[in-house]
């Protein structure tokens, strides 16, 4: 629809629908992870940054957590570093995480604040070093055949986990109005760097912060059952029996366990989204259909 074949009328039903959503929501922190294909798509991308910029302005609070993956992946195969994976997770060692850290806290990053920048908003770019905001440990990841009495521990190097989360600085800038844009590395207490899944992160940062909600864009509608329906409305008891029937598995077990525990932690609400579709993130938060799959800690 063209801005000259849009009827009007539509644009003030949509606006009326959004107002007790922004009313509801204003004054309140909300953790958007980003990534997949609402990083890499372009239209995508501008919807992205334009829906960041409009939370701020109508009052809600956006704090930012991305990803990279593919980028990493594509900047170690041009300088013919092989990547190897172990359970899903890269194996970091000092020259990856070199890589990892220019990728992450450098291209991505500046572009993603560069892209609400120009979008109109006021965005600052961080990674979990600055301030010392994301406190890591090493990931130890345990590996174990029918074969073997104990489970064996496999080192894959400068890849972490979350210990602590210090807010001040994301608050700081949060107060002052700027967005902050937070790139998954943490750092220990000797200083040595790591990099930690972006949906964990997200999740610690939305329980530290208390965050009103968590949003997990995704490159899938949402959490489904076995006739292909989209599930929503879950209490985190539900979140829990599905995951105990198998109905919950693969590779959308890790993000779901990510949103459960952010709630179990203190987040109003979690919100796995699809990131496909162009302005996701409004669409969830100031329309009554949204877009994905609500979990929340009612009964």
């Amino acid at each position: 629809m063209t801005e000259q074949t849009r009827d009007p009328r539509l644009v003030v039903e949509v606006l009326s629908e959004a107002l007790p959503y922004i009313q509801r929501f204003t004054g309140k922190t909300v953790v958007v992870k980003y990534g997949g294909n609402a990083m890499t798509e372009d239209t995508l991308i501008d919807s992205f940054a334009r829906n960041i910029v409009l939370m701020k302005e109508v009052g809600i609070n956006p704090v930012v957590v991305h990803g990279g993956g593919p980028q990493i992946g594509d900047l170690l195969k041009k300088l013919n570093i092989e990547s190897r994976f172990v359970n899903g997770m890269r194996v970091t060692d000092a020259e990856t995480m070199d890589v990892v850290e220019m990728v992450l806290g450098g291209l991505v990053n500046k572009g993603i604040v560069n892209l609400i920048n120009q979008s109109g908003g006021k965005a600052i770019g961080l990674t979990g070093k600055d301030g010392s905001q994301i406190r890591a440990r090493q990931l130890k990841v345990e590996h174990q055949t029918p074969e073997m009495t104990v489970p064996e521990i496999i080192d894959i190097g400068h890849v972490g986990e979350v210990e602590h989360i210090s807010t001040d600085l994301i608050e700081m800038l949060a107060e002052r109005d700027f967005i902050p844009v937070i790139a998954p590395i943490g750092v220990d207490a000797e200083g040595h760097s790591y990099n930690i899944n972006a949906d964990l992160v997200a999740g610690k940062v939305a329980e530290a912060l208390g965050a009103e909600k968590l949003m997990l864009l995704t490159n899938v509608a949402g959490l489904m059952n076995a006739e292909g329906e989209v599930l929503t409305g879950l209490s985190t008891a539900q979140v829990d029996e599905l995951i105990a029937d198998g109905t919950i598995h693969g590779g959308m077990l890790p993000k779901i366990r990510c949103a459960l525990e952010a709630v179990k932690g203190g987040v109003k609400s979690a919100h796995i989204i699809d990131g496909r579709v162009p302005h996701a993130i409004l669409l969830e938060i100031f329309t009554n259909a949204g877009v994905g799959t609500l979990i929340t800690d009612e009964r």
